[in-house]
Formats: C-alpha cells, sequence, structure tokens
C-alpha cells in the first residue's frame, strides 16, 4: 500500500486517535501518525497505546520515520486480509476483546486471519519450530544445526519467519537451502548480516 505523503494526523490523546478512526477507519486506506517523543514535552500518545487503538478497528501500523529530534512518524493502514499476525498482536487482541474495546472492523480483521489461515501463519516460527524441511536440509550440511542453534532466539525466529511467509514453494525451498548451505559455512544469509 502506497504511503500518501499528504495524509497525516497528530492526535494529542488516545481519545482523538480513536475517534479518527472511527470516522475514517473504512474511507481511508492509511495515514501517517505524529508521535512526539517523552523529551518534545508536547503531548502525545504512546506508539504501543497507538497500536492497541488501531488493532480495534482492524488497522496496524507499519514504517517508522524520524521528522526530528523531537518527533516521528508511524504509518498506519488497513490491515491486508492475509497479512500474518504475530504472536504479540494476538495476545494484543485478546486484551482488548476482554476489556471490551474491540470494534466490529477489529473483529472482521481477526475472522478473516483465522478463515484465511493468516492468524496462525507464524504460530510454529514464534515457538522456534524447525520445520520437517529445514531440518532435512541441515543434515546436507555438516554443523549446520548446530551453528543455527547457535544464534539468538530473536535471530532463530527471525530465519523462521522468513521461512513461513515464502508465498511459493519454490521460494520456501530456495529461502531454506540458503539458509541451510550458510549455517554449514558459519553464517546466517547475507539477508540477515
Amino acid at each position: 500500500m502506497q504511503a500518501n505523503e499528504e495524509n497525516t494526523y497528530y492526535p494529542p490523546t488516545l481519545a482523538d486517535w480513536r475517534a479518527w478512526l472511527a470516522q475514517n477507519h473504512r474511507s481511508e486506506q492509511s495515514v501517517w501518525l505524529i508521535l512526539y517523543k517523552k523529551k518534545s514535552e508536547r503531548e502525545s500518545i504512546l506508539w504501543s497505546d497507538a497500536v492497541d487503538v488501531a488493532l480495534c478497528f482492524g488497522w496496524i501500523d507499519s514504517k517508522r520515520q524520524t521528522i526530528d529530534e523531537f518527533s516521528y512518524r508511524q504509518f498506519y493502514c488497513r490491515r491486508k486480509p492475509k497479512s500474518p499476525w504475530s504472536k504479540i498482536n494476538k495476545e494484543k487482541v485478546q486484551k482488548l476483546i476482554d476489556s471490551g474495546e474491540m470494534r466490529p472492523a477489529g473483529y472482521e480483521a481477526v475472522e478473516i486471519a483465522k478463515a484465511n489461515g493468516s492468524w496462525t501463519m507464524l504460530d510454529e516460527a514464534e515457538a522456534l519450530i524447525v520445520p520437517e524441511d529445514l531440518e532435512t536440509a541441515f543434515q546436507k550440511h555438516p554443523g549446520a544445526k548446530d551453528y543455527y542453534l547457535s544464534l539468538s532466539p530473536s535471530n532463530r525466529k527471525s530465519l523462521l519467519h522468513w521461512i513461513a511467509l515464502a508465498r511459493r514453494p519454490e521460494t520456501r525451498q530456495k529461502r531454506i537451502d540458503e539458509i541451510s548451505e550458510h549455517a554449514g559455512r558459519g553464517e546466517r544469509p547475507k539477508h540477515f548480516r
């Protein structure tokens, strides 16, 4: 989704952000939210709270860009139907449901994700479960699995996400081959260095 450079919004409070989304979540595709750092001493909402409100309306955050030493802008857009859900965002959604903050558009995004598989797409990667095809590829390269297991959990998770997010079987296999070959040489793929 293209970021509209002109579409920015500064919500001093969460109520302002919630009101903007209530009015615009169906009619707008995206917005750059202006957020201020604590040192600016300007009233601003926190990024994590902004994400919570966005999830209530079926929206999600994306890239962040620095404006100056006191502020930045965070891109928000409607969640794509096949966009995978992270463990953190699924936990946030459950809290929002439990607290009664979730809105119909947020429920709709969750139901679509559960129906098309994007809700669980990253579950095994989040749990650091090595898929069978990667396990098999490690066996072809001496030392590959030992090197892989020596990586930090966050690095292993990134590699497993990369595999899980492959849309075509050929792409998945190419990524598995790259990970296992590089691990056999005691290094991560170039994409992760």
